[in-house]
């Protein structure tokens, strides 16, 4: 079992340095279109809709990772003030609540994924790169995430003393 998490953890850490690459393509495409648009009034007709598809998988592909690492938004009003053990059934609720979540997300997405890839979906603009690819990240993603849901939720049920340590 701890192999298995151990993985799945090593495999969304790897995912959150490919989503933080990939912010850095973001930034001197946008940049590119500043100085086109503004410096040589030759605007682009593909910039800024390459960095709006270049972002939809850097968030997603970050989010799993992020929540390993506790860096999700967290109301704890109530688990702060419980003791130790509910706390920690508190953590296990929460976490296969983001699962159940993540899992219906992926199967939802999958067939719309699946949909993209047989009309050759475009996105329909000038430019109108090929898109269906970009919808195959989305069920990745959340089956990523409810993989690492499960993950922290066996962790938290194992009260592993190391979690802040956890890389």
């Amino acid at each position: 079992m701890q192999a298995v998490c151990a993985l799945v953890t090593g495999v969304n850490r790897v995912l959150f340095v490919v989503a933080a690459v990939i912010i850095f393509a973001v930034v001197p495409m946008l940049l590119y279109e500043v100085i086109a648009r503004y410096a040589f009034d030759a605007p682009t007709v593909w910039a800024m809709e390459a960095s709006t598809l270049v972002f939809g998988p850097h968030f997603m592909l970050a989010g799993p990772y992020l929540l390993h690492l506790r860096g999700h938004v967290a109301v704890d009003i109530v688990s702060e003030k419980a003791p130790a053990p509910a706390r920690r059934m508190l953590d296990v609720f929460a976490f296969l609540v983001i699962a159940v979540f993540a899992a219906v997300f992926a199967a939802v997405s999958w067939p719309l994924a699946i949909n993209a890839w047989s009309l050759g979906e475009t996105s329909f603009s000038a430019w109108n790169p090929p898109i269906w690819w970009l919808k195959f990240v989305v069920p990745f993603a959340f089956v990523m995430l409810c993989a690492q849901a499960l993950v922290e939720a066996v962790f938290a049920l194992r009260n592993d003393a190391h979690a802040e340590a956890r890389p």
